[in-house]
């Protein structure tokens, strides 16, 4: 019986530690050739299985003009991998003036054409770029 279990527990330690433990990630940033930004260390879209997660896309103005800008180029991102806002799940908006973002959120609506995602908006002090007053992040589901 000890030999049983010996040859078991051998045998179920090799096939954990042989299988591939890597992800496969496929990305997507700004049709740059290198498929992502090395100054600042990120991905514009990375596709691991069927999710995507889309980094934030940014403008310097909390106005129509720059809220539709932000969520047209997260639909370029969405589009990069045969996606739509449809496919959103979840969206964290981050900006320094969430009144003006819900006095024009109807420009956000617009892009979900009225299939909205779980989402969060959170006021801060300051993103990552000194001049940026509003940044959105999505994560999104593909069909397997």
């Amino acid at each position: 019986m000890k030999i049983i279990l010996s040859l078991f527990f051998a045998f179920t330690t090799f096939l954990c530690h042989s299988q591939d433990k890597g992800i496969k990630k496929e990305k997507w940033h700004w049709d740059n050739a290198s498929k992502q930004d090395s100054s600042a260390g990120y991905v514009q879209v990375l596709k691991v299985d069927n999710v995507l997660y889309i980094s934030g896309a940014v403008t310097n103005q909390v106005t129509p003009e720059g809220i539709r800008q932000v969520y047209q180029a997260l639909e370029k991102s969405l589009n990069s991998f045969g996606a739509t806002f449809q496919n959103v799940v979840k969206e964290n908006l981050y900006t320094t003036d969430i009144e003006a973002m819900k006095k024009y959120n109807s420009i956000r609506k617009a892009f979900y054409n009225g299939d909205f995602p779980a989402a969060t908006w959170v006021q801060i002090s300051r993103l990552y770029m000194s001049d940026a007053k509003l940044e959105v992040e999505l994560t999104a589901h593909l069909r397997k």
